[in-house]
């Protein structure tokens, strides 16, 4: 007879791993011999050894006592099951490796891969980091409330930077969040979006964003929070009758006079 020390080292397992699947009923627990010791015969060294080879083979302990007492189809059965079970979790860690992955590159957490190649290209025209860390967090709330009409709408933003107007834009951002109010490059900037919207209307670009009105005005109002100048930029647009910075609306001419202060 063996004692639970010599049961576990012929089992290549842990004192404490026998008395672990005691306690959860895989191995039934001897009775105490005269001397309070429990003692354990072969059938428990065999039984302990297939539970062991059972859990080391990936097998949940919650289905090794069914594999135990199945018979040779039901046994093979349950082992392809758990074979699928676990492809599957493999491929739900593959995933989330990738993403990690993606993750310490820093810039793509909420963020899909068009924004990133989107954000990298403004730095290549040189738009300073903090313009572009406004620009990343709203394209963060953008791909939340779109997700499936986002890459469309990076794609369009792609060609938009083929304009040179809009190439000069983006190079006056190099330290405009610091632009007072008056300084005179925001008027220039107010004529370069002036024209960037009067093409966009032209093309037929204008139209339902798929966003409602709370959230464009949260846009707006971080951007125009962002600096004393991007007000100012959007103060100088309504005074020509243009609406707004996410969304471009054009006023109608009978309202200006009425709705506008005088510049």
């Amino acid at each position: 007879m063996l004692t639970i020390s010599q049961l576990a080292a012929y089992s290549g397992v842990t004192v404490r791993a026998v008395r672990h699947y005691h306690q959860i009923g895989l191995l039934p627990e001897p009775e105490r011999d005269r001397s309070g010791y429990r003692t354990y015969d072969s059938a428990a060294v065999v039984r302990l050894i297939r539970i062991h080879t059972l859990a080391d083979a990936g097998v949940p302990l919650a289905r090794v006592q069914e594999l135990l007492d199945a018979d040779p189809e039901a046994f093979s059965d349950g082992v392809q099951e758990i074979d699928k079970d676990l492809r599957a979790e493999i491929r739900r860690l593959q995933g989330t490796r990738r993403r990690l992955a993606r993750l310490a590159a820093g810039e793509h957490l909420a963020l899909p891969q068009s924004v990133v190649d989107y954000l990298d290209r403004l730095r290549g025209l040189g738009v300073e980091e903090r313009y572009i860390e406004l620009e990343r967090d709203a394209w963060i709330m953008i791909a939340a409330q779109v997700p499936h009409l986002i890459d469309a709408v990076i794609a369009k933003k792609h060609e938009q930077l083929d304009d040179p107007d809009m190439v000069r834009l983006y190079s006056f951002l190099r330290g405009a969040l610091d632009w007072p109010a008056d300084d005179p490059r925001v008027v220039e900037v107010a004529d370069i979006l002036e024209r960037l919207r009067i093409r966009a209307v032209e093309a037929g670009e204008v139209g339902a964003d798929g966003f409602d009105d709370r959230f464009v005005d949260l846009l707006d109002s971080t951007m125009v929070e962002s600096s004393p100048g991007a007000e100012r930029v959007l103060a100088i647009l309504e005074e020509r009758g243009w609406r707004g910075w996410t969304r471009i609306e054009r006023v109608p001419a009978d309202r200006l006079n009425t709705e506008l202060p005088p510049s």
